[in-house]
């Protein structure tokens, strides 16, 4: 396995600002392990963060949020990227679609991705599904992701299994059955 670990969303205006998800609190410190472990193993770890434009399409149906270049399309202080981490600016809820991504993991030789972040129903789908399509295999932790309320995390979950055959172990689970050398 060749993973890569790609962080969806966790920033200022998901976790405390304008689309605000307390719900996202509780991932904050597993997806904080993961990352430790994942470099601690020499892992890629990725950041794919929405970084809107003026007009988006999203706009139309959220409101403008994470705006480029401002406060709240920033990652949280508590997950902020290490220097070796590479961030891929999003305008649409894929991670993949027209940042970059998958020809950065090519190049790196990933066969699998890690998704954690929010929304598991939304941008965490839209970014399996480019996965999926790329012939990567998906892995997206249960404690690592998070939705607006538990029909929808639960929701997202099962529609991962069940249609892109993603792995759905928690990060504990996960990081014991990879030990580092």
């Amino acid at each position: 396995m060749h993973p890569a670990v790609v962080v969806v969303d966790m920033l200022d205006d998901f976790v405390t600002g304008p689309l605000a998800n307390p719900r996202s609190e509780r991932i904050i410190p597993r997806i904080a392990e993961l990352l430790d472990g994942a470099r601690d193993r020499g892992w890629v770890v990725c950041y794919a963060n929405d970084a809107h434009l003026p007009g988006d399409p999203e706009e139309k149906i959220w409101g403008q949020h994470a705006m480029a270049g401002t406060p709240g399309a920033q990652v949280i202080a508590r997950l902020a990227p290490h220097a070796t981490d590479i961030e891929f600016p999003k305008r649409y809820y894929s991670s993949f679609y027209e940042t970059g991504l998958g020809g950065y993991l090519r190049q790196r030789d990933v066969d699998t991705v890690i998704l954690v972040g929010q929304h598991t129903h939304m941008c965490v789908r839209h970014t399996s599904a480019d996965a999926f399509n790329l012939g990567l295999r998906i892995i997206v932790p249960t404690d690592g992701v998070e939705a607006f309320t538990d029909a929808d995390h639960e929701g997202g979950l099962a529609y991962l299994r069940q249609v892109y055959g993603a792995s759905t172990p928690t990060i504990a689970e996960l990081l014991a059955s990879h030990p580092t050398a």
